[in-house]
Formats: structure tokens, sequence, C-alpha cells
């Protein structure tokens, strides 16, 4: 399984627009190689370098529909469900280091054997425990950002 984003390479910087210092837009994400079997597939994103105990969660989305290739700028896959992230937000929110400080962003897809029943505004936790037992496969992507 494999994800990837047309905006930026893996392990390169993620552009502006897409932190909390441009247009808060969750960027374009390209999925491949979805093993058989996948009933759903679930995506988080989080900074594990947030000073905060655990990182910070940008973004939990959950059944996702397993032949979704794209997840385009700015949107939700039809018929998936989003959490809430480490802001208490519903939906995406972008990364926004400190001034000065570069931080790690794990965009991190699952492959599930099942859909999820949790309902929209669960935490990660939730999503977690609701995941155990049920992961095929993964893939990661990361993404660099650094606030001026």
């Amino acid at each position: 399984m494999l994800i990837i984003s047309p905006s930026f390479e893996d392990g390169g910087f993620i552009p502006k627009k897409f932190s909390g210092d441009g247009g808060d837009l969750n960027p374009e994400l390209q999925i491949q190689n979805i093993p058989s079997g996948t009933k759903s597939l679930a995506l988080i994103l989080h900074d594990p370098d947030a000073p905060m105990p655990g990182g910070f969660y940008h973004w939990i989305v959950w059944n996702i529909d397993p032949r979704t290739m794209l997840i385009k700028e700015e949107s939700v896959p039809p018929g998936a469900v989003e959490g809430a992230n480490s802001a208490g937000i519903v939906g995406y929110v972008g990364p926004k280091p400190p001034p000065g400080e570069t931080h790690h962003y794990h965009f991190k897809l699952y492959a599930l054997d099942d859909e999820l029943h949790l309902v929209e505004g669960g935490t990660v936790d939730e999503l977690m425990v609701n995941m155990e037992g049920h992961i095929i496969a993964d893939a990661e992507l990361i993404g660099l950002y650094t606030r001026i």
C-alpha cells in the first residue's frame, strides 16, 4: 500500500497553503495498492514533535471507501467520517509549529478489514481502540514544515 502527494515529496517540505499559516487546506493525497479484503481505510495526520504529551493530531478520518484512490485538496472523501483533532475541532488543521522549529507530519494510512462504528467527532484514542485487530496494512507519508 502506498500514500503519496503531488504537493510534496516524502520527507520534503509541505507548502505553506496547507499549513496553519496558510489556508489550512488538506493537501491532495493519492492512494495505491490497497490490499484485497480491505473494507475501509483510516487516515491519521500526526505531529510527534509537538510540545505536548503524545504530540498533536491534526486530522483523523475513517470509513474511507477502499476504492478511493484520491483525496482531493480541501476535501473529505465521500462517506468518510472525521474525528476531532487535538485542538478539539472536527476536521483538518494544518501544521503550525512554534516559530523557527521544523516538525515532522506523519500522514498514516490504514487498511482495515471492517468499517468502524464511531460517530463524527470521535477522538484519536477511540479510533485506535476501534482499529485494534482490524489493521491489514499501513503506509506513511512524512512531510516537514518550518514556521518562520
